[in-house]
């Protein structure tokens, strides 16, 4: 495959993940701005926290996607029909146990919820309203993290785009009608959400029996649970799991750190965050054209289309991220405007400005670097990066800082994590990627 060629692969697959992961970060601007024009500020903080609680219960799953889009993408590239179908019906057993396990302990996870985060008793309070309701989607979202893995590793990212696109403006209109329409706050936000992913789990479904119905061929037993495939498929996601705990827990913490630091404070960093997801989502479309990539070439054993695969995504990392950094640049006043129209908090968001402008620059070496290991499933590598970035340099560098400098002290450790993934990402991928 030529340089042209290579690029044309990678922006095919880029391009429909990066206008599904858009609607992801617009979906979370609608609800900050539903909830940043009520009467309070508490709002905000409710859905930061309760975003916060779903974030960190469903990174425990978030190996299912992650997982099954490496093992698809290198059965791909290795041809292998039965393997491409038997990783999908791999993914969705563990979805299944995942839902009843979930839905068993969503008492257990609201009380643990409530005693680990911070926040007035008025926050705690439409927090609590908000998981109550918004659990009952977990079906689907599980669900849709082994439809959504299995389809970019099968290297079509169109179909994700298309179920996150009907689903977060299914969302969107809903959560709009709900919240504007019958005044029902946050209830409305995470009634919403629910009956979106239900109409994008049926999208999912409708797309596999009908796009990829020569690929559902009947369960092999034998296949499906040979103990060397599971061995391999329970230690990668093990170590997946692992990673995206620890990813989930960290930004769990700076916002319960935020919470600390007064209501205020927490509305400001919750609305600053929403930068820092738009820019990853953005950039995350590369990342997973890498994941299919990276997972394609090493399953067909071709280590000089894989070096070059990186080389490119690395290229356009950087170009991505050149952009956003002037945008938030020029115009950061405006663009927090967009999510909250109360004047005491663009004021008090602006000694922040300059994190926000650090944001792309600083970050997307650890994004892009995210694919490449996801496709390569080089899973224990992740997982130890991870470990040294969060427990030894974010958590260390957020306790040493946050006395002397308060909010500055926590948003500087939260740029150190990012620059020490990338970093240790780079250093080890000589062994664990290209061997």
């Amino acid at each position: 495959m030529s340089k042209e060629s290579l690029n044309r692969s990678i922006l095919k697959l880029a391009v429909p993940n990066i206008i599904s992961n858009i609607t992801v970060p617009l979906l979370g601007l609608v609800d900050m701005v539903l909830m940043g024009h009520q009467d309070s500020l508490v709002y905000i903080g409710a859905i930061g926290l309760g975003g916060t609680i779903f974030s960190v219960m469903y990174s425990i799953f978030s190996f299912m996607r992650a997982g099954t889009t490496g093992f698809t993408a290198q059965a791909y590239g290795a041809g292998d029909r039965t393997e491409m179908a038997h990783s999908l019906y791999r993914s969705l057993c563990i979805a299944l146990i995942a839902t009843i396990l979930v839905l068993s302990l969503q008492g257990f996870v609201e009380w643990l919820s409530l005693k680990l985060l911070h926040g007035s008793e008025e926050v705690l309070a439409h927090t609590v309203t908000y998981f109550r309701v918004r659990i009952w989607a977990a079906p689907a979202v599980l669900c849709l993290y082994a439809f959504n893995g299995w389809y970019i590793g099968m290297q079509n990212t169109t179909i994700p785009m298309t179920i996150a696109i009907v689903t977060n403006v299914v969302n969107i209109a809903l959560s709009i009608l709900f919240v504007n329409g019958m005044g029902m706050g946050v209830t409305g936000v995470a009634l919403g959400t629910v009956i979106a992913q239900y109409v994008g789990l049926a999208v999912a479904l409708a797309f596999l029996l009908t796009k990829f119905r020569n690929y559902l061929i009947p369960i092999k037993k034998e296949v499906l649970l040979q103990a060397e495939k599971l061995r391999r498929f329970f230690q990668v996601n093990a170590d997946f799991m692992i990673r995206s705990i620890l990813l989930v827990l960290s930004i769990a913490y700076f916002n319960n750190q935020s919470a600390k630091l007064g209501d205020d404070m927490l509305a400001v960093n919750m609305i600053l965050m929403q930068f820092f997801y738009i820019f990853s989502y953005f950039t995350d479309g590369f990342a997973y054209a890498g994941e299919a990539l990276v997972g394609r070439f090493t399953g067909a054993h071709d280590q000089s289309q894989l070096k070059r695969t990186v080389k490119l995504l690395f290229l356009w990392g950087f170009l991505i991220a050149l952009p956003f950094t002037l945008l938030y640049a020029a115009f950061p006043d405006a663009f927090i405007r967009l999510i909250s129209d109360q004047p005491e908090v663009v004021l008090q968001a602006k000694p922040y400005h300059v994190y926000m402008m650090a944001i792309p620059l600083i970050t997307f070496a650890a994004f892009l670097w995210d694919g490449v290991y996801i496709g390569a499933t080089a899973a224990r590598a992740i997982r130890n990066t991870m470990l040294i970035s969060a427990l030894a340099v974010f958590l260390p560098a957020s306790l040493l800082l946050m006395p002397h400098y308060g909010n500055h002290g926590l948003w500087i450790a939260f740029l150190l994590f990012m620059v020490a993934r990338g970093l240790s990402m780079t250093l080890m991928a000589r062994k664990a990627i290209f061997r």
